[in-house]
């Protein structure tokens, strides 16, 4: 396909004294095909020119010089806006789907490149609640970009399995387990678990022997003893199992589950590490490394007691992980009020002498799930809100909806799922990840709105308006290009062009709300063609090319969504 961008720019380049890449980075695709294809922003090169936009923007206007590509250069209030050959443009674009198919909008950009990516994490003995929903979504979309954009994605979910808690847990579990039926469901089972460590935690406050109890379990299990070992094993994988219910529901994989636990072998190294590099110091019986030149509170490598934790075994992972793995990229998917605790984690590597994968490494931030009044989602009637729950809330709404619209609909339960925990996914990956996630069930299941249940109710449509022209799209190889150069076609196809840049820019970013609105974009873009062009009608040419554009609109938004950990149904 030409690369109308790229062309541009060394048209820019030549007519002015700037470096080709540098124009290339600020050309911009204007929202309104009035403001052309392509757009200039002059004032980012005002500084080098030591002209004013306005000035650069006719300067280059009368020095550039057209081709049978650009039919028009207009330079408006410090813009300069390129207007590409309509018929060309579109046939490149549609050459260029055509050639590449289902890896339409995926590149060769992480050809031999390795990204690892950990997240979800959640800790076991527990039920998988909502304050886990956000990494588990954001990473899972992140690991299937990466993959689609050519990089070998490497999904690690680095449970939390290790501590004294588990101490408390196995303690409680000695002391009352004649009082609580540990059998069952996995479900059943993990919840009965939560009960006793909840009543272990608040009898803990009246009997400090419990403590030591606790303690002495952890010890146990540290030592490796047959029966520790054993009850722990048996609570590690009834976690993981009832998290397995979730994940598939998300549609999340992970290719290793290596948590804490796993790298018990590893800190002896990284602690010797430190001191073989004078990095641990003794503070009040701790050993820490001080980070106070670096505006950070020490970094707390063994504690007065002796014990490790989870700042140690961060960095026994990471280590672990430059050697596994010989990343390019290494990116964390945790909480904002974890920044600190990464800060530290990188700094520290940085000291140890591993400066280049602390510059491959990321910590990817997120906001909290608030409800509608701004309170962040965390406790129902004192219990944790468990995710299970949400997303079966999720689907038994999205059914009602279904049975009011479209009672004689088949499959209704399929496509509740589909739609219900579709609706959970989009809401979250809807706007910027930075931003506090607003859960309020009349918009997210909103079939009318900028949500998930909109955007596959617009998949729907495409699929139904192929069904309904009973003509084999398959058998489209040749159309009249001219017949889509119409406002609302043309918008949308310049949509479809820019589906490969919108997902470079979101893995650039480390953001999927990129591709969220792109999608929205597009499929809003559609509904207008939708509405303004007839689709099917008795102009046999004009059919078969709005039938083979609606085609192209639905695979992308099948894909888009796919992308995102969402499945979109067949009708509606």
């Amino acid at each position: 396909m030409i690369n109308f961008k790229e062309n541009i720019s060394i048209g820019i380049a030549k007519a002015v004294d700037v470096d080709q890449s540098e124009i290339y980075s600020y050309i911009e695709l204007p929202s309104d095909s009035k403001m052309g294809d392509f757009a200039l922003p002059c004032f980012k090169l005002a500084k080098t020119l030591k002209l004013s936009p306005v000035a650069i923007a006719k300067l280059i206007q009368e020095k550039y010089k057209l081709d049978r590509n650009i039919d028009k250069v207009e330079a408006v209030n410090g813009y300069l806006n390129f207007f590409v050959n309509r018929e060309t443009y579109i046939k490149e674009v549609i050459s260029s789907i055509n050639e590449k198919g289902a890896n339409y909008g995926s590149s060769n950009e992480g050809k031999s490149k390795t990204v690892v990516i950990d997240y979800s994490s959640p800790n076991i003995a527990k039920p998988f609640h909502i304050g886990h929903l956000r990494t588990t979504v954001i990473g899972g979309a992140l690991y299937k970009m990466y993959k689609f954009m050519g990089y070998n994605s490497i999904g690690i979910n680095h449970i939390g399995d290790w501590g004294i808690q588990f101490g408390k847990v196995m303690a409680g579990i000695s002391l009352w387990k004649d009082e609580y039926i540990l059998e069952g469901t996995d479900d059943e089972i993990i919840n009965q678990i939560l009960k006793i460590y909840v009543r272990f935690n608040k009898e803990e406050e009246t009997k400090p022997g419990y403590t030591d109890l606790a303690r002495q379990w952890f010890i146990k299990l540290e030592q490796k003893d047959e029966e520790a070992v054993k009850l722990w094993s048996w609570i590690k994988e009834i976690s993981l199992n009832n998290y397995q219910k979730v994940y598939d529901l998300l549609n999340i994989k992970f290719d290793s589950f290596n948590g804490e636990a796993f790298y018990n072998d590893k800190m002896d190294v990284i602690i010797s590490e430190l001191e073989d590099k004078n990095l641990l110091i003794d503070s009040q019986g701790a050993k820490v490394v001080m980070l106070d030149e670096y505006d950070m509170p020490p970094c707390i490598v063994l504690t007065s007691t002796g014990t490790t934790i989870y700042a140690t075994r961060d960095l026994a992972a990471m280590k672990y992980r430059i050697n596994e793995y010989k990343f390019d990229k290494l990116i964390y998917v945790v909480g904002g009020e974890q920044q600190l605790h990464f800060k530290q984690i990188f700094k520290v590597m940085e000291l140890m002498g591993y400066e280049d994968a602390v510059k491959k490494s990321e910590h990817v931030s997120f906001g909290l799930v608030v409800g509608k009044d701004g309170q962040k989602i965390g406790t129902r009637k004192g219990n944790s809100v468990l995710l299970n729950d949400i997303l079966n809330e999720a689907v038994n709404k999205s059914l009602k909806i279904i049975q009011d619209k479209n009672p004689a609909l088949d499959n209704k339960e399929d496509i509740a799922k589909k739609v219900g925990v579709g609706a959970i996914i989009f809401n979250d990956l809807c706007n910027n990840r930075i931003k506090d996630e607003i859960f309020d069930w009349d918009d997210m299941l909103n079939f009318n709105g900028e949500t998930g249940p909109y955007v596959q109710f617009m998949y729907v449509r495409t699929q139904s308006i192929l069904k309904k022209s009973n003509i084999d799209i398959q058998s489209i190889n040749k159309i009249n290009y001219s017949l889509l150069k119409d406002d609302n076609t043309y918008n949308v196809i310049k949509l479809i062009s820019n589906f490969e840049n919108v997902l470079s820019n979101a893995l650039n970013k480390n953001e999927p709300s990129i591709l969220t609105r792109y999608i929205i974009d597009l499929a809003q873009a559609y509904s207008v063609f939708y509405t303004q062009c007839i689709v099917i009608s008795e102009d046999i040419e004009t059919t078969k090319a709005r039938l083979l554009l609606t085609k192209y609109v639905g695979d992308i938004i099948k894909k888009g969504l796919e992308l995102l950990g969402i499945s979109c149904p067949e009708q509606m």
